[in-house]
């Protein structure tokens, strides 16, 4: 499957979020490695969504966070449920949207130019398996109908991950 960057930024913000949906369910029906699913769908959510710095996934694996596939910068690769946004939305299976992380209790500072972060838990069989983690470097840029539409992408990609 080829990615087509052309006219992405003619979309509107509804337009994306359909457009990283249809990326996704084309993706699935080709790739079947967990792994390869993850990075596309991290650079999908990247070149797609305006005004981000970070977008990818942690996953549960032995009591904490282990850093999956991304896009951005390095990242904190483990990361421990006692603290920060991911673990909260971990934690409590619920997303988590922070309009500034400076000010949200424990907040770890993988990358300083963050500013707003935005959590949606992966869940199945009422499990929670790791978070989406989106990241920007402006301060409350995520908004409750952005929240919205990440929750639909991780509702229809936590089976496939």
């Amino acid at each position: 499957m080829t990615f087509e960057a052309r006219g992405i930024e003619n979309l509107n913000t509804d337009q994306r979020f359909e457009y990283i949906l249809d990326y996704c369910k084309a993706l699935v029906k080709t790739e079947t490695d967990k792994i390869a699913l993850m990075a596309n769908i991290s650079a999908i959510i990247m070149a797609a969504t305006e005004n981000i710095n970070w977008a990818g996934f942690y996953l549960y694996k032995n009591d904490a966070l282990i850093l999956g596939p991304f896009q951005g910068l390095p990242a904190c690769t483990l990361l421990t449920l006692d603290q920060g946004v991911c673990a909260k939305a971990f934690r409590d299976k619920k997303s988590l949207r922070v309009a500034d992380v400076e000010k949200f209790p424990g907040h770890i500072a993988c990358d300083s130019n963050s500013r707003s972060e935005l959590v949606i838990p992966l869940i199945k069989n009422d499990k929670a398996f790791g978070v989406l983690d989106i990241d920007s470097p402006s301060l409350d840029r995520f908004s409750a109908k952005d929240q919205k539409a990440f929750e639909k992408i991780v509702d229809f990609i936590k089976d496939y991950i």
